[in-house]
């Protein structure tokens, strides 16, 4: 009598999750950097730092404002 040899499927599940999981990654990267596109960031970005440099350019007092003349 032939045995009935089993199809071993363990290379196929694993190159189907290898794959999905590459399919998962590239999805969430596109997802993630969908914002940077916008241009807000770099709108946010100089807005923060304008806000930075006027609070940094107030705060520095000359010697005739700390005297009171």
């Amino acid at each position: 009598m032939a045995e009935v040899e089993e199809k071993d499927n363990t290379w196929i599940i694993v190159g189907v999750a290898i794959a999905s999981i590459v399919l998962l990654v590239v999805l969430l990267k596109k997802d993630e950097t969908k914002h940077l596109q916008s241009g807000a960031v770099a709108q946010l970005q100089s807005e923060t730092f304008s806000k930075i440099e006027k609070r940094h350019t107030s705060n520095n007092s000359t010697a005739e404002q700390i005297s009171g003349k």
